[in-house]
Protein backbone atom coordinates (compact mmCIF):
# COMPACT_ATOMS: atom_id res chain seq x y z
CA UNK A 1 0.00 0.00 0.00
CA UNK A 2 1.92 2.87 -0.82
CA UNK A 3 1.35 6.29 0.55
CA UNK A 4 -0.98 8.36 -1.32
CA UNK A 5 -1.73 12.14 0.01
CA UNK A 6 -4.90 13.78 -1.79
CA UNK A 7 -7.69 16.15 -1.39
CA UNK A 8 -9.85 15.70 -4.34
CA UNK A 9 -12.47 13.06 -5.41
CA UNK A 10 -13.93 13.38 -9.06
CA UNK A 11 -11.38 15.90 -9.81
CA UNK A 12 -13.35 18.42 -7.40
CA UNK A 13 -10.81 20.48 -5.37
CA UNK A 14 -12.33 20.47 -1.61
CA UNK A 15 -12.68 22.76 0.86
CA UNK A 16 -11.05 23.23 4.74
CA UNK A 17 -14.33 22.02 6.24
CA UNK A 18 -15.20 19.14 3.57
CA UNK A 19 -11.04 18.27 3.79
CA UNK A 20 -11.61 18.17 7.61
CA UNK A 21 -15.07 15.19 6.59
CA UNK A 22 -13.39 12.86 4.52
CA UNK A 23 -9.53 13.13 3.78
CA UNK A 24 -8.09 9.84 5.05
CA UNK A 25 -11.32 7.82 4.73
CA UNK A 26 -11.64 4.67 2.01
CA UNK A 27 -14.75 3.33 3.08
CA UNK A 28 -15.03 1.03 0.25
CA UNK A 29 -11.13 -0.17 1.05
CA UNK A 30 -12.49 -1.41 4.46
CA UNK A 31 -15.75 -2.63 3.34
CA UNK A 32 -17.74 0.17 3.63
CA UNK A 33 -17.18 0.81 7.14
CA UNK A 34 -16.70 4.92 7.85
CA UNK A 35 -14.21 5.05 9.83
CA UNK A 36 -10.91 3.33 8.81
CA UNK A 37 -10.11 0.69 11.39
CA UNK A 38 -7.01 0.46 14.00
CA UNK A 39 -4.49 -1.80 12.79
CA UNK A 40 -2.11 -2.72 15.65
CA UNK A 41 1.12 -4.46 14.08
CA UNK A 42 4.74 -4.77 14.52
CA UNK A 43 5.18 -7.67 11.91
CA UNK A 44 4.28 -7.34 8.54
CA UNK A 45 4.67 -10.24 6.17
CA UNK A 46 5.64 -10.47 2.23
CA UNK A 47 4.50 -13.19 -0.12
CA UNK A 48 7.31 -13.48 -2.20
CA UNK A 49 11.49 -12.47 -1.73
CA UNK A 50 10.52 -9.89 -4.48
CA UNK A 51 8.30 -7.78 -2.70
CA UNK A 52 10.27 -7.69 0.19
CA UNK A 53 13.27 -6.58 -1.54
CA UNK A 54 10.98 -3.83 -3.63
CA UNK A 55 9.36 -2.32 -0.38
CA UNK A 56 12.89 -2.19 1.87
CA UNK A 57 14.10 -0.20 -0.64
CA UNK A 58 11.25 2.36 -0.29
CA UNK A 59 10.63 1.17 3.33
CA UNK A 60 8.46 4.66 3.67
CA UNK A 61 6.63 4.36 1.05
CA UNK A 62 4.59 1.32 2.11
CA UNK A 63 3.37 -0.89 5.26
CA UNK A 64 7.24 -2.53 6.32
CA UNK A 65 7.27 -2.77 9.82
CA UNK A 66 4.52 -1.43 12.39
CA UNK A 67 7.14 1.29 13.87
CA UNK A 68 7.26 2.71 9.86
CA UNK A 69 3.24 3.35 10.31
CA UNK A 70 -0.07 1.09 9.82
CA UNK A 71 -2.41 2.36 7.59
CA UNK A 72 -4.45 4.19 10.69
CA UNK A 73 -0.92 6.06 10.73
CA UNK A 74 -1.81 7.02 7.36
CA UNK A 75 -5.21 7.81 7.37
CA UNK A 76 -4.70 10.20 9.96
CA UNK A 77 -0.98 11.60 7.86
CA UNK A 78 -3.40 11.58 4.71
CA UNK A 79 -5.80 14.02 6.46
CA UNK A 80 -3.06 16.16 8.32
CA UNK A 81 -1.14 16.81 4.59
CA UNK A 82 -4.66 17.75 2.97
CA UNK A 83 -5.74 20.40 5.87
CA UNK A 84 -2.01 21.94 5.52
CA UNK A 85 -1.70 21.63 2.32
CA UNK A 86 1.52 19.99 2.04
CA UNK A 87 2.70 17.29 0.13
CA UNK A 88 3.24 14.92 3.26
CA UNK A 89 2.56 14.69 6.88
CA UNK A 90 4.61 12.44 9.50
CA UNK A 91 2.38 11.57 12.85
CA UNK A 92 4.81 11.78 15.91
CA UNK A 93 3.83 10.66 19.39
CA UNK A 94 3.92 14.33 21.30
CA UNK A 95 4.03 17.96 20.32
CA UNK A 96 7.39 17.73 21.07
CA UNK A 97 9.07 15.00 19.71
CA UNK A 98 8.02 16.57 16.54
CA UNK A 99 9.57 19.37 17.02
CA UNK A 100 13.36 17.41 17.95
CA UNK A 101 12.76 15.66 15.07
CA UNK A 102 12.26 18.40 12.58
CA UNK A 103 15.02 20.18 14.52
CA UNK A 104 17.24 16.86 14.57
CA UNK A 105 16.71 16.46 10.77
CA UNK A 106 18.77 19.22 9.35
CA UNK A 107 20.77 19.95 12.70
CA UNK A 108 24.49 18.86 13.47
CA UNK A 109 27.62 19.42 15.40
CA UNK A 110 28.34 23.07 14.23
CA UNK A 111 25.40 24.35 13.19
CA UNK A 112 24.02 27.45 14.81
CA UNK A 113 19.80 28.12 14.94
CA UNK A 114 17.53 31.16 14.97
CA UNK A 115 15.10 30.40 18.03
CA UNK A 116 12.16 32.73 18.63
CA UNK A 117 12.18 34.14 21.91
CA UNK A 118 8.64 33.39 22.53
CA UNK A 119 9.05 30.12 22.10
CA UNK A 120 7.12 27.07 23.89
CA UNK A 121 9.20 27.11 26.85
CA UNK A 122 10.14 22.97 26.37
CA UNK A 123 11.45 24.07 22.71
CA UNK A 124 13.69 26.17 24.66
CA UNK A 125 14.97 23.73 27.00
CA UNK A 126 15.62 21.19 23.98
CA UNK A 127 17.64 23.81 22.78
CA UNK A 128 19.73 25.00 25.59
CA UNK A 129 20.64 21.15 27.00
CA UNK A 130 19.77 18.52 24.04
CA UNK A 131 21.15 20.60 21.32
CA UNK A 132 23.71 22.33 22.64
CA UNK A 133 25.26 18.95 24.14
CA UNK A 134 25.55 18.28 20.85
CA UNK A 135 27.65 21.02 19.44
CA UNK A 136 24.45 23.27 18.02
CA UNK A 137 24.44 27.04 19.42
CA UNK A 138 21.25 29.18 19.44
CA UNK A 139 20.55 32.61 19.46
CA UNK A 140 16.79 34.21 20.82
CA UNK A 141 15.47 36.20 18.44
CA UNK A 142 13.25 38.97 19.23
CA UNK A 143 9.52 37.84 17.05
CA UNK A 144 9.30 41.19 15.86
CA UNK A 145 12.48 41.61 14.08
CA UNK A 146 10.74 40.37 10.52
CA UNK A 147 13.49 40.81 7.65
CA UNK A 148 15.69 42.72 10.30
CA UNK A 149 16.44 38.76 11.33
CA UNK A 150 18.89 38.78 8.68
CA UNK A 151 21.68 40.56 10.70
CA UNK A 152 21.44 37.42 13.19
CA UNK A 153 22.07 34.95 10.20
CA UNK A 154 25.96 33.64 10.68
CA UNK A 155 27.99 31.64 8.23
CA UNK A 156 26.34 28.17 10.05
CA UNK A 157 23.26 29.46 10.36
CA UNK A 158 21.10 26.47 9.42
CA UNK A 159 17.67 26.84 10.75
CA UNK A 160 15.12 29.75 11.76
CA UNK A 161 12.34 28.77 13.65
CA UNK A 162 9.00 30.03 14.49
CA UNK A 163 6.40 30.17 16.38
CA UNK A 164 3.55 32.61 15.26
CA UNK A 165 1.49 33.78 17.85
CA UNK A 166 4.49 33.53 20.21
CA UNK A 167 3.57 31.18 23.64
CA UNK A 168 2.08 33.33 26.53
CA UNK A 169 2.64 36.89 25.10
CA UNK A 170 1.54 35.98 21.34
CA UNK A 171 3.17 38.11 19.58
CA UNK A 172 2.63 37.92 15.78
CA UNK A 173 5.84 37.63 13.74
CA UNK A 174 5.97 38.19 9.79
CA UNK A 175 6.22 34.85 8.03
CA UNK A 176 6.68 36.09 4.72
CA UNK A 177 10.01 38.39 5.67
CA UNK A 178 11.65 36.10 7.87
CA UNK A 179 11.51 32.99 5.26
CA UNK A 180 12.40 35.73 2.10
CA UNK A 181 15.82 36.41 4.38
CA UNK A 182 16.28 32.69 5.11
CA UNK A 183 15.35 31.63 1.71
CA UNK A 184 18.45 34.39 0.74
CA UNK A 185 20.76 32.53 3.23
CA UNK A 186 19.60 28.73 2.26
CA UNK A 187 18.64 28.22 6.19
CA UNK A 188 15.52 26.29 6.57
CA UNK A 189 12.70 27.72 8.05
CA UNK A 190 10.26 25.80 10.40
CA UNK A 191 6.79 26.92 12.53
CA UNK A 192 4.94 26.03 15.53
CA UNK A 193 1.38 26.85 14.13
CA UNK A 194 -0.70 24.65 16.60
CA UNK A 195 -2.20 28.06 18.23
CA UNK A 196 -4.13 28.62 14.78
CA UNK A 197 -4.65 25.38 13.51
CA UNK A 198 -4.43 24.19 9.91
CA UNK A 199 -7.66 26.11 9.51
CA UNK A 200 -6.49 29.66 9.99
CA UNK A 201 -3.16 29.63 8.43
CA UNK A 202 -1.05 27.46 6.38
CA UNK A 203 2.07 27.95 6.78
CA UNK A 204 3.57 26.24 3.99
CA UNK A 205 1.55 28.37 1.80
CA UNK A 206 3.89 31.63 2.98
CA UNK A 207 6.76 29.42 1.91
CA UNK A 208 7.79 27.89 5.24
CA UNK A 209 9.15 24.50 5.12
CA UNK A 210 8.04 22.66 7.62
CA UNK A 211 4.78 23.03 9.64
CA UNK A 212 4.94 21.75 13.33
CA UNK A 213 2.04 21.11 15.30
CA UNK A 214 1.18 19.92 19.16
CA UNK A 215 -1.90 18.09 17.73
CA UNK A 216 -2.73 17.28 21.29
CA UNK A 217 -4.32 20.48 21.64
CA UNK A 218 -6.93 21.29 19.17
CA UNK A 219 -6.78 18.51 16.77
CA UNK A 220 -6.94 15.78 19.17
CA UNK A 221 -9.50 18.24 21.08
CA UNK A 222 -10.31 15.93 24.10
CA UNK A 223 -7.21 16.57 26.04
CA UNK A 224 -6.88 12.43 26.48
CA UNK A 225 -3.79 12.03 23.86
CA UNK A 226 -0.83 12.83 23.05
CA UNK A 227 0.30 13.82 19.50
CA UNK A 228 2.24 15.58 17.04
CA UNK A 229 2.49 16.37 13.72
CA UNK A 230 4.94 17.29 10.95
CA UNK A 231 3.91 18.59 7.79
CA UNK A 232 6.50 19.28 4.67
CA UNK A 233 6.67 19.22 0.92
CA UNK A 234 8.37 16.23 -0.59
CA UNK A 235 11.99 17.40 -1.15
CA UNK A 236 11.82 17.22 3.07
CA UNK A 237 9.91 14.07 3.82
CA UNK A 238 12.73 11.41 3.11
CA UNK A 239 15.22 14.24 5.39
CA UNK A 240 12.66 13.90 8.17
CA UNK A 241 11.47 10.48 8.31
CA UNK A 242 14.52 9.07 8.41
CA UNK A 243 15.72 10.96 11.20
CA UNK A 244 13.29 10.39 13.21
CA UNK A 245 12.21 6.85 12.16
CA UNK A 246 16.25 5.96 12.75
CA UNK A 247 15.44 8.32 16.45
CA UNK A 248 13.01 5.41 17.16
CA UNK A 249 9.60 7.73 17.03
CA UNK A 250 6.54 5.87 16.04
CA UNK A 251 3.00 7.48 16.87
CA UNK A 252 0.35 4.35 17.94
CA UNK A 253 -1.99 3.40 15.55
CA UNK A 254 -5.07 4.01 19.22
CA UNK A 255 -3.52 7.66 19.35
CA UNK A 256 -3.72 8.11 15.29
CA UNK A 257 -7.08 7.04 15.84
CA UNK A 258 -8.13 9.12 18.28
CA UNK A 259 -6.14 12.30 16.77
CA UNK A 260 -7.78 11.51 13.29
CA UNK A 261 -11.46 11.14 14.96
CA UNK A 262 -10.91 15.21 16.96
CA UNK A 263 -9.93 16.13 13.51
CA UNK A 264 -13.16 16.08 12.04
CA UNK A 265 -14.86 18.19 14.56
CA UNK A 266 -11.92 20.83 14.21
CA UNK A 267 -13.75 23.25 12.47
CA UNK A 268 -17.18 23.35 14.52
CA UNK A 269 -15.13 23.19 17.47
CA UNK A 270 -13.07 26.14 16.40
CA UNK A 271 -15.27 28.52 15.92
CA UNK A 272 -16.62 28.23 18.98
CA UNK A 273 -13.14 28.34 20.97
CA UNK A 274 -13.09 32.13 18.67
CA UNK A 275 -16.22 33.56 18.99
CA UNK A 276 -16.27 32.59 23.11
CA UNK A 277 -12.20 33.82 23.29
CA UNK A 278 -13.33 36.58 21.62
CA UNK A 279 -16.40 38.11 23.88
CA UNK A 280 -14.14 37.10 27.20
CA UNK A 281 -11.04 38.76 26.40
CA UNK A 282 -13.51 42.13 25.18
CA UNK A 283 -14.92 41.72 28.66
CA UNK A 284 -11.54 41.63 30.20
CA UNK A 285 -10.39 44.55 28.67
CA UNK A 286 -12.62 46.44 30.50
CA UNK A 287 -11.67 45.09 34.22
CA UNK A 288 -10.21 47.19 36.65
CA UNK A 289 -7.88 44.17 37.80
CA UNK A 290 -6.73 44.08 33.97
CA UNK A 291 -3.35 45.83 32.92
CA UNK A 292 -3.83 44.65 29.22
CA UNK A 293 -5.10 41.74 27.36
CA UNK A 294 -3.10 39.91 25.11
CA UNK A 295 -4.69 38.51 21.96
CA UNK A 296 -3.53 38.78 18.20
CA UNK A 297 -7.02 39.81 17.02
CA UNK A 298 -6.86 42.85 19.50
CA UNK A 299 -5.17 46.13 18.62
CA UNK A 300 -2.42 46.73 20.62
CA UNK A 301 -0.67 43.18 20.85
CA UNK A 302 2.71 43.31 18.70
CA UNK A 303 1.83 42.00 15.44
CA UNK A 304 -2.29 42.50 15.10
CA UNK A 305 -1.90 43.69 11.85
CA UNK A 306 0.20 41.06 10.36
CA UNK A 307 -2.29 38.71 12.04
CA UNK A 308 -5.24 40.70 10.19
CA UNK A 309 -2.94 40.54 6.69
CA UNK A 310 -1.97 36.74 7.16
CA UNK A 311 -4.71 34.49 9.56
CA UNK A 312 -8.50 33.72 8.84
CA UNK A 313 -8.97 33.55 12.23
CA UNK A 314 -8.31 33.02 15.97
CA UNK A 315 -7.99 30.13 18.56
CA UNK A 316 -9.27 29.83 22.25
CA UNK A 317 -5.88 31.19 23.80
CA UNK A 318 -4.73 34.32 24.88
CA UNK A 319 -3.30 36.08 27.82
CA UNK A 320 -4.02 38.83 30.26
CA UNK A 321 -1.93 40.78 32.57
CA UNK A 322 -3.27 42.05 35.23
CA UNK A 323 -2.12 44.90 37.41
CA UNK A 324 0.19 44.09 40.83
CA UNK A 325 -1.07 42.69 43.22
CA UNK A 326 -0.02 39.89 45.90
CA UNK A 327 0.63 36.05 45.29
CA UNK A 328 -1.70 35.32 48.12
CA UNK A 329 -4.62 37.78 46.16
CA UNK A 330 -3.66 35.93 43.02
CA UNK A 331 -4.08 32.55 44.77
CA UNK A 332 -7.37 33.70 46.09
CA UNK A 333 -8.87 34.29 42.63
CA UNK A 334 -7.64 31.30 41.17
CA UNK A 335 -7.77 28.35 43.50
CA UNK A 336 -11.37 28.99 44.00
CA UNK A 337 -12.28 29.32 40.14
CA UNK A 338 -15.08 26.50 38.99
CA UNK A 339 -14.77 26.04 35.12
CA UNK A 340 -11.23 28.19 34.56
CA UNK A 341 -9.20 25.06 35.69
CA UNK A 342 -5.63 25.14 36.93
CA UNK A 343 -3.76 22.36 34.31
CA UNK A 344 -0.79 22.66 31.25
CA UNK A 345 -1.92 22.09 28.03
CA UNK A 346 -4.90 23.62 25.98
CA UNK A 347 -7.13 22.67 23.18
CA UNK A 348 -9.51 20.89 24.77
CA UNK A 349 -12.95 21.27 25.22
CA UNK A 350 -12.60 22.35 28.58
CA UNK A 351 -11.74 25.49 29.87
CA UNK A 352 -7.77 26.12 31.60
CA UNK A 353 -5.41 28.62 33.55
CA UNK A 354 -2.11 29.12 34.68
CA UNK A 355 -0.34 31.42 35.80
CA UNK A 356 2.84 32.79 34.03
CA UNK A 357 6.47 33.72 35.26
CA UNK A 358 8.29 35.12 31.97
CA UNK A 359 11.60 36.12 34.15
CA UNK A 360 13.34 33.34 32.50
CA UNK A 361 12.02 32.72 29.45
CA UNK A 362 12.52 35.97 28.01
CA UNK A 363 16.19 36.81 26.99
CA UNK A 364 16.19 38.63 23.68
CA UNK A 365 13.96 41.35 25.13
CA UNK A 366 13.34 41.34 28.86
CA UNK A 367 9.48 40.89 30.05
CA UNK A 368 8.97 44.19 32.05
CA UNK A 369 5.27 43.87 33.09
CA UNK A 370 5.34 44.20 36.78
CA UNK A 371 1.67 42.68 37.47
CA UNK A 372 1.23 38.67 37.18
CA UNK A 373 -0.17 36.81 33.47
CA UNK A 374 -2.34 34.52 33.29
CA UNK A 375 -2.86 32.43 30.26
CA UNK A 376 -6.59 31.55 29.34
CA UNK A 377 -7.59 28.64 27.42
CA UNK A 378 -11.80 29.28 26.51
CA UNK A 379 -13.26 25.99 26.39
CA UNK A 380 -16.78 25.02 25.02
CA UNK A 381 -18.22 25.90 27.83
CA UNK A 382 -21.48 28.99 27.69
CA UNK A 383 -18.92 32.06 27.75
CA UNK A 384 -21.61 33.75 30.32
CA UNK A 385 -20.54 30.85 32.56
CA UNK A 386 -16.98 31.80 31.94
CA UNK A 387 -17.41 35.37 32.83
CA UNK A 388 -19.22 34.65 35.81
CA UNK A 389 -16.59 32.65 37.01
CA UNK A 390 -13.49 34.89 36.08
CA UNK A 391 -16.05 37.75 37.79
CA UNK A 392 -16.14 35.58 40.81
CA UNK A 393 -12.36 35.22 41.12
CA UNK A 394 -11.84 38.97 40.31
CA UNK A 395 -13.92 39.28 43.35
CA UNK A 396 -11.56 37.14 45.55
CA UNK A 397 -8.69 38.53 44.24
CA UNK A 398 -10.06 42.34 45.38
CA UNK A 399 -10.86 40.87 48.72
CA UNK A 400 -7.54 38.54 49.25
CA UNK A 401 -10.45 35.76 50.47
CA UNK A 402 -9.53 32.47 48.87
CA UNK A 403 -12.96 29.85 47.68
CA UNK A 404 -13.49 26.90 47.62
CA UNK A 405 -11.56 24.95 45.03
CA UNK A 406 -13.64 22.88 42.71
CA UNK A 407 -11.48 19.77 43.22
CA UNK A 408 -12.70 19.77 46.95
Amino acid sequence: MARKQVSTRGGAVWRDRTKLTHSGNSPFENHGIVNPPVYHASTVLYRTMAEMQQKESRPFDYITYGRTGTPTTLAFERAIADLEEADRAIAMPSGLAAIAGALFSFLKTGDHILMTDTTYFPTRKLCDHQLAKLGVSTTYYDPMLGAGIEALIQPNTRVIYLESPGSHTFEVQDVPAIVAVAQKHDCITMIDNTWASPLFFKPLNFGVDLSIHAATKYIVGHSDTMMGTIAMREKYFYTVKSQVHGMGYAAGPDDCYLALRGLRTLSARMAQHQQSALQIAAWLQHRPEVERVLHPAFPGTPGHEIWKRDFKGSSGLFSVVLKPCSQAQLAAMLDGLQLFQMGYSWGGYESLVVPSNLGKARTAKPWKDEGPMLRLHVGLEDPEDLIADLDDGFARLRAGVPGESAAQ
